[in-house]
């Protein structure tokens, strides 16, 4: 199988004039960008930095940034994106976990690096000069030599750390045959074509930014890069630049259609949508489709360990179903507790949602957790901490994770059906619901709603009763916040509602 850095040679010698990278006023083709990678990767080698090593990148979606990822796929190179917000802590923490032999920063990131004892102890790539670097960008391509291609599909590619909002990020290492059978899935399962033009701006310290960027090396189409989401600026990419597709979380195409300047922005060649990252509610799904006028709107169900566990091809058609199957994987629901994978829940039964670890897009265990190991990775399967059923179809419901199911009662109640349906109120502008601790029912149903219109508290309330939703299931509270907490990527953080670390409206 091929690896990833002879398939990006493969995409430049098959059509080196196709653009590849936007970012700004910068444009690189494919022939540019493969002998820029190969530049970059002489760099890195004549830095001390081998086969097998860790970069850690603290980098937005820039073409440096997408030059370094494939830099280190050319050089065998394990790269290992952070969030560029990290804090010192955390970016000493990982650094240390990785055995990182250098850290790649920008002005954004900086403050974190010069706090960390650990990125002060390492090798330090600025993108542009900096005193606090060993060494800048530029200068890593003024080696005045190239390195091909070195590594195998059986090295590792790259190494995620999950988001860490319960605990210590866990880092996930992907193999370049994992990376690239991922790539390929994603390529059927979104029914791209060659010359694909997509809105590079899932971050690529995400397992959905570093989708977008293999995905569109291997069709020789072209990865815009957007640095930090802004919704105006998106808009505007998508009209000058022709994109024709976007794969993004849900609370951005949100902000995206709540821009004023939608209506009027021309986004006639985005025809195909993709989302993934966290469940998208009835009533986004609904705006969005009506919106954009897609031809195809895929849901993608997966995770950092895992790329691609169910796809639903039309989203539209079935909402709050995640599909079923990827091409390369097969999911089962076992009983809510249990190690055995053969307990499989009943149809329509809420359980846990396994993945076979034997897919070719799978990862082989944790990074220096065996602890972690242990707990998700059971008997030739992964244990997502995912709860779902199976309907009647065959289709897959995610209904949340297995540590936010509110137990109220001793009834179990998931946060997304209910987010799912007062999101379909016209004043509820976003929505999240939790558990709050209470003396009678161990857990009080609680929804935190940022409102669009003039809606109350009895006012949800009636229209959750008028609904059919069941009376143990109603948010006995409603809580009004002039913003529901998520992280970098959109995921409601329910722990800072829990804790009570939010703002309410005025």
């Amino acid at each position: 199988m091929l690896d990833l850095g002879h398939s990006l040679l493969a995409s430049a010698e098959r059509n080196p004039h196709a653009e590849a990278l936007v970012d700004g006023e910068i444009r690189l083709d494919y022939g540019a960008l493969a002998a820029m990678v190969g530049r970059v990767a002489a760099g890195l080698d004549e830095m001390g930095l081998k086969h097998g090593d860790h970069l850690v990148t603290m980098l937005q979606n820039r073409w440096k940034m997408a030059t370094l990822h494939w830099a280190c796929q050319f050089a065998g190179i394990i790269v290992t994106p952070l969030n560029w917000r990290f804090t010192a802590e955390e970016l000493d923490y990982c650094l240390r976990d990785s055995d990182a032999k250098a850290v790649a920063f920008e002005d954004a990131s900086s403050a974190a690096l010069a706090g960390s004892p650990a990125a002060l102890a390492t090798r330090r790539i600025s993108l542009e000069p900096d005193q606090n670097a060993d060494i800048s960008f530029g200068a890593l391509c003024e080696t005045g030599r190239s390195l091909s291609p070195v590594a195998t599909a059986d090295d590792i590619s790259l190494m995620l750390y999950t988001s860490g909002t319960t605990g210590r990020p866990k880092g996930v290492p992907r193999r370049h045959r994992a990376e690239r059978a991922a790539a390929l899935a994603h390529v059927a399962q979104s029914r791209y074509g060659p010359g694909e033009r997509t809105l590079g701006v899932m971050p690529l310290y995400h397992t959905m930014g570093v989708r977008c960027l293999l995905v569109m090396a291997l069709l020789d189409g072209c990865f815009v890069c957007q640095p930090r989401f802004e919704a105006g600026q998106a808009l505007e990419l998508m009209e000058r630049e022709h994109l024709t597709n976007l794969f993004l979380v849900p609370t951005l195409y949100h902000d995206i259609l709540e821009h004023p300047d939608f209506a009027a922005t021309d986004i006639s060649t985005v025809r195909k949508l993709g989302f993934a990252g966290m469940s998208m509610t009835d009533g986004l799904l609904k705006r969005i489709a009506a919106g954009f006028k897609p031809e195809l709107f895929v849901n993608h169900y997966g995770s950092s360990e895992i790329y691609t566990f169910t796809i639903n091809e039309d989203a539209p058609a079935k909402p709050g179903s995640a599909g079923k199957a990827g091409i390369n994987q097969r999911i089962r629901v076992v009983n809510l507790g249990t190690d055995d994978p053969d307990r499989l829940a009943a149809t329509g039964e809420e359980g846990e949602i396994i993945a076979d670890l034997i897919s070719d897009e799978a990862f082989e265990g944790y990074w220096n957790r065996p602890d972690a190991d242990a707990k998700s990775l059971k008997n030739g399967w992964y244990f997502t901490g995912d709860t779902g059923f199976f309907d009647d179809d065959g289709d897959l419901f995610v209904t949340g994770r297995v540590d936010d199911m509110i137990i109220t009662g001793g009834e179990n109640v998931s946060p997304v059906e209910i987010e799912s349906l007062l999101s379909l109120h016209p004043s509820v502008a976003e929505v999240a619901v939790v558990g709050l601790e209470h003396e009678r029912w161990g857990s009080q149903v609680t929804a935190f709603v940022k409102r669009a219109g003039e809606a109350d508290a009895e006012t949800l309330d009636a229209y959750c009763r008028e609904s059919g939703l069941a009376n143990f299931k109603r948010p006995r509270q409603f809580i009004f916040v002039r913003d529901v907490p998520k992280s970098p990527v959109g995921k409601i953080l329910r722990r800072l509602l829990v804790s009570g670390d939010y703002e309410v409206e005025a």
